[in-house]
């Protein structure tokens, strides 16, 4: 909760990736409350009544994962409509003649993006989606310590450097600081 806030305020990106995984802990907790109070919650140096309030907060996010029939895979729609409104804003970009650095950026990751895509052979995600599920797809590969080749490494680069501007444009915006 607590790093969930922070990153929500400061990098929706970083968000999105903390929120992911923080859904692939749940499950490897076997949404068992008492396992993520043990391994995750007690772990914070913090006041009990924080440690409440996370507890709380995985709680109720184990409740939305039932809910919502996502105790396998997928996304929470609390993410979902994270995904939705920074591809809404990247096609507003994308329209605009005063974002030439970041279509500039989108064009030069988009071949990336495509080859996941087809790789992937998921015509479903638009290409938002696609970009992070990649950037995801490296986090889990260097937490599990496997070798990454020169070719994805360059790849995920690029891609980082498109989200990175989108995530920052996203911030100018829920500021009122954009001019589209």
């Amino acid at each position: 909760m607590i790093v969930a806030k922070e990153k929500r305020e400061n990098n929706i990106a970083e968000y999105l990736l903390y929120m992911w995984q923080v859904e692939d802990i749940i499950r490897a907790c076997n949404y068992d409350i008492t396992i993520i109070n043990a391994n995750i919650v007690e772990q914070y140096d913090v006041a009990s009544e924080v440690k409440s309030e996370i507890s709380q907060w995985y709680e109720n996010l184990i409740e939305m994962m039932r809910n919502e029939g996502k105790l396998e895979k997928g996304h929470l729609q609390i993410n979902i409509n994270v995904i939705i409104k920074l591809n809404d804003l990247h096609t507003q970009l994308l329209a605009s003649q005063k974002m030439p650095l970041y279509t500039a950026a989108f064009y030069k990751a988009l071949p990336y993006i495509n080859e996941i895509k087809n790789k992937q052979g998921d015509t479903t995600c638009n290409d938002i989606e696609t970009a992070f599920n990649s950037l995801y797809g490296m986090l889990l590969l260097r937490l599990a310590k496997r070798e990454i080749s020169e070719e994805t490494l360059s790849a995920t680069k690029t891609i980082t450097q498109f989200l990175s501007q989108l995530a920052e444009l996203y911030k100018k915006d829920k500021a009122g600081e954009l001019e589209i």
